[in-house]
C-alpha cells in the first residue's frame, strides 16, 4: 500500500515555519581557529582603537594655527625639533608656536600638535627648519585615539559567522578567546539496497556507489556543520529504525536520503513516525526537483528525509538542509549565496504551484549581464550540478520563464 504525501509546504513556509528548538552548547575557541564560527554572544571592544592620535601620512606634526595664511610664495617657517619614532611615544615632545616635528604614518603625535602637514606640501629650509606651503586644519590627516573603535562598541555582534576582517578587529581590540556555538554534528545516512560504498571497485548490474553522502558531507562542512557519515541503510524497516534510534543519541540533525517518497519501499516516514514526538511536520514539498521531502522533529533532533536522486536531494538540502545547520548552530546573519545578472539563453517551462530550480551554465558576458544556459537533465543526473555555475529559481506563481529574460544566478561555491 502506497502513502499519499500530506502536509505539503512551499520552500519560503518550511524556511519561515520549520524551527526546531535545539541548538549546540556554547564552548571557548582560539582566536587562530575561529574563522567561520558562529559567535554566543556580542563581542565589545574594552578600549578606544587605535588607542592614541596617530598620523595618517608621512609628514610634519603642526599646530595648524601655525600654517594658516601659508602658501608657495609666503611659506609658513617653522623649526623642526626632531622626529617621531614608530612603536614609541613622543613623551619628551611639546611643541610650541612655530615648531614642527617629522613624523612618518602611523606615528604618536606629540603633545601640542593639532594637525599633520603633508611632506609633499613641505620644503626644507636651512638652519634646521622646515616650509609649510599650504595651510592645514585642525585635525587634517590626524586620526583619533577613538576614530576606529570606542570604547564599549559592540565590534561582532551574537550569531555571526566570523569573518577574515572580523578576525582582525578581534586582534586589535586583544580578543584573544571567542565563545562560539559548537559546530552541529549531522548524521548522514543513503538508504537502498542498490547502494554501495563509494569504495566499491566493480558494480554488479543494478548497483550505485553512494554519492549523495559525501556531496551532502561537503555541503555540511560548508554550512557550518560537521558531517557523519552513516552507514548505508538496507531497505529493511527495523534495520531503519535501529539505525536512526541510535543516531538521535549524538546528533543534533539527522539526514536521510532516499526512502521519503511514497512508493512501497519508501520507509523513512514510517520510521521517523515511530520515533518520538512531535513527528513530522511536513510530508511533500512544493519544488521541483525535491517533491518527496520529509522534514520531522525526534525528541528534540529534526530529521530531515531527501529525495533519492542525488540533484533533487542537493537542491533541497541546499535550499533547507543548509539554513537548518545554521539554525541549530545559532547563526542567525547567514551570508547570502553571491549572485550575478545573467540572460537566459533558453526558454525554461514551469508548472505554477511548486518553484522551480533549474541549473545554469555561465556563457559570454555582454554589456549588462553574461549569459545563462539551462541545463536540462533527469534529477539522477549528478553530473549536471558538477557542470553548472549556479542555479536559478522559476518562482511559485510562474508558468516558466522564456528565453531573453533577465534572471539572477546563485552561484556555487
Amino acid at each position: 500500500m502506497t502513502r499519499e504525501f500530506f502536509s505539503v509546504k512551499t520552500v519560503a513556509e518550511v524556511n519561515a515555519g520549520f524551527r526546531p528548538a535545539r541548538r549546540t552548547v556554547v564552548e571557548a575557541c582560539a582566536l587562530g581557529d575561529a574563522l567561520g564560527r558562529v559567535t554566543a554572544q556580542p563581542i565589545v571592544c574594552a578600549h578606544d582603537l587605535p588607542g592614541f592620535a596617530r598620523s595618517a601620512v608621512d609628514g610634519f606634526a603642526v599646530r595648524a594655527s601655525d600654517t594658516f595664511g601659508a602658501s608657495s610664495s609666503v611659506p609658513a617657517g617653522l623649526t623642526v625639533l626632531g622626529q617621531v619614532d614608530m612603536g614609541s611615544s613622543p613623551t619628551s615632545i611639546v611643541l610650541a608656536p612655530g615648531e614642527a616635528v617629522a613624523i612618518p604614518t602611523g606615528g604618536a603625535l606629540p603633545d601640542g600638535a593639532d594637525a599633520i602637514a603633508m611632506v609633499e606640501h613641505t620644503a626644507p629650509a636651512v638652519g634646521g627648519t622646515v616650509d609649510v606651503l599650504q595651510p592645514v586644519a585642525p585635525g587634517e590627516s590626524v586620526v583619533r585615539a577613538d576614530e576606529d573603535v570606542r570604547a564599549g562598541t559592540e565590534i561582532v555582534p551574537s550569531g555571526q559567522s566570523l569573518r577574515p576582517a572580523q578576525l582582525g578587529v578581534l586582534a586589535a581590540a586583544g580578543v584573544t578567546s571567542v565563545a562560539v556555538f559548537a559546530r552541529p554534528r549531522v548524521s548522514i545516512f543513503s538508504t537502498g539496497d542498490e547502494v554501495v560504498v563509494p569504495e566499491t571497485p566493480r558494480l554488479e548490474i543494478g548497483q550505485v556507489r553512494d554519492a549523495t553522502a559525501s556531496a551532502l558531507a561537503g555541503m555540511t562542512h560548508r554550512g557550518g556543520g560537521t558531517p557523519e557519515i552513516g552507514e548505508i541503510i538496507p531497505d529493511e524497516l527495523a534495520h531503519m529504525r535501529v539505525s536512526l534510534q541510535a543516531a538521535l543519541e549524538h546528533s543534533d540533525l539527522i539526514v536521510v536520503s532516499a526512502g521519503s517518497s511514497v512508493g512501497a519501499r519508501d520507509l523513512t516516514a514510517e520510521v521517523v513516525d515511530s520515533l518520538g514526538d512531535p513527528g513530522i511536520w511536513c510530508h511533500g514539498l512544493a519544488i521541483k526537483p525535491g517533491k518527496p521531502t520529509l522534514l520531522a522533529e525526534c525528541g528534540d533532533v529534526p530529521i530531515l528525509g531527501l529525495p533519492g536522486n542525488p540533484v533533487s536531494a542537493l537542491v533541497v538540502f541546499g535550499l533547507i538542509g543548509v539554513p537548518l545547520i545554521q539554525q541549530i548552530g545559532g547563526n542567525t546573519r547567514p551570508t547570502p549565496a553571491p549572485r550575478l545578472p545573467a540572460v537566459l539563453t533558453r526558454d525554461v517551462p514551469s508548472a505554477p504551484g511548486r518553484l522551480d530550480v533549474v541549473q545554469v551554465r555561465l556563457g559570454q558576458s555582454t554589456s549588462e549581464a553574461c549569459e545563462a544556459e539551462p541545463l536540462f537533465a533527469k534529477s539522477s543526473a549528478l553530473s549536471v550540478l558538477a557542470l553548472a555555475d549556479g542555479q536559478i529559481q522559476v518562482p511559485e506563481d510562474a508558468s516558466g520563464l522564456y528565453a531573453g529574460a533577465e534572471v539572477m544566478v546563485e552561484l556555487h561555491g
